[in-house]
């Protein structure tokens, strides 16, 4: 049974990791191919740098070779040397360690700064597909109030010819219907415009991607899983680390070294073309020695590395305090954008009782067919609203996600 309860719990851990992974696929799709690899190949840069910098303690060994003639009087020396050699750290009063921690450190800050400049990348791609939407709506919604104003511009017409109304009342129909018109134009121009831009970032196709569903993330949730956060406190760590690395730098150190050379000397004797005497040697040298150095610059070198890492604990606390402040703002945002929508779906309601009453009276002979074609459009205008209204919370939602370290 227990058995049973493991497999389970493995198999619900599994699917879970699968879920994450098809989401951050999913994300990912939003931007083009080039830009991902851009950003694996950015990844793959800082794995390779923090390995230089987590070895950088080893010392290398030292391959030398020397070739040397040398003609005095009647003779001619030829020497040849070789050596092989190292000389390796193995205490520095905790600076291998630090060293090490130190590129661990730089490595998570470096990570989180590439996933901070995708995740933007991806933001700004959802952004441009959402406003997308927005306009195909609002060029919608234009095209209703298109209509109303026609009609609005008809009535006007016949009461003006009925003598009913003057000649201001047409005028100024007349100018409402152009400012619409031209609303339409602003709004096609904004629209073709932004999907330049996204196609700039990504290789979809705008009119058949499908846009995410964002939902709420709690504050503690947020606070906790948030990317520009953790970065900041990375950069505070990975200071933290060379502080401690610098300090070290100035304590005593203990190394080994040892070597293998081998050395030739042949000598030649000009008038006889022979070669008149030849020596080799070869010898191992090694052992163990201890160095401090002394160094004018010493404590200004370790008071700067102490202020560099008080700087940036400074930098994370103002990082929280403005993060905070951005979860409070967009909560507030989504609440003006709430009471808007509310008031949209009143309306839809109202304007909905109107049109089916208007509807019977029309068919009664009471009301004319503009007065239900105007009633019907305010209708389809306030449910565009709605719509609208839906992805400006999208928007605010993702000013959130492009921060949040899990996926959507």
């Amino acid at each position: 049974m227990k058995a049973l309860s493991l497999s389970i719990a493995l198999l619900a851990l599994y699917s879970n990791y699968l879920c994450a992974q098809d989401k951050q696929d999913s994300l990912e799709e939003y931007i083009s191919g080039n830009k991902k690899e851009f950003y694996k190949l950015e990844s793959d840069k800082v794995d390779a740098s923090s390995n230089v910098l987590r070895d950088s303690w080893i010392s290398p060994v030292m391959l030398n070779y020397s070739y040397g003639v040398s003609e005095a009087y009647d003779t001619e020396s030829i020497t040849k040397k070789t050596s092989i050699t190292i000389d390796q750290p193995i205490f520095q009063s905790g600076g291998i360690y630090f060293g090490i921690k130190y590129a661990e450190a730089t490595r998570l800050y470096s990570q989180y700064s590439v996933d901070v400049a995708k995740r933007k990348i991806i933001k700004d791609a959802l952004s441009l597909l959402i406003q997308i939407k927005q306009s195909e709506m609002r060029i919608q919604k234009q095209k209703l109030l298109i209509e109303n104003a026609e009609i609005n511009l008809a009535q006007k017409k016949e009461s003006y010819l009925n003598g009913q109304l003057d000649s201001g009342f047409l005028n100024s129909a007349i100018i409402d219907k152009n400012v619409v018109i031209q609303a339409l134009y602003d709004v096609e121009t904004n629209k073709e415009r932004l999907i330049s831009k996204f196609r700039v970032i990504s290789d979809l196709d705008h009119g058949s991607a499908i846009l995410p569903h964002l939902e709420i993330i709690q504050k503690d949730e947020f606070m906790a899983n948030n990317l520009s956060f953790k970065q900041s406190q990375s950069l505070s760590e990975k200071n933290r680390y060379f502080k401690s690395t610098t300090i070290s730098k100035y304590l005593p150190k203990v190394s080994i070294y040892g070597g293998y050379n081998w050395d030739r000397t042949e000598n030649f004797a000009f008038q006889a073309g022979s070669v008149s005497g030849s020596r080799a040697t070869d010898y191992v040298s090694y052992g163990l020695k201890a160095s401090i150095p002394l160094n004018i610059s010493t404590f200004d070198d370790i008071q700067s590395a102490k202020v560099e890492y008080l700087e940036s604990k400074i930098e994370e606390l103002d990082k929280k305090k403005e993060i905070n402040a951005l979860f409070e703002q967009v909560m507030q945002n989504l609440e003006s954008l709430e009471r808007k929508r509310i008031l949209s779906v009143e309306n839809t309601e109202l304007y909905g009782e109107l049109l089916a009453e208007t509807q019977e009276l029309y068919e009664a002979g009471y009301k004319t067919k503009y007065d239900v074609e105007l009633l019907r459009n305010s209708l389809e205008v306030q449910k565009n609203d709605i719509d609208i209204y839906e992805l400006d919370r999208q928007l605010e939602l993702l000013t959130l996600y492009e921060m949040y370290k899990n996926d959507i």
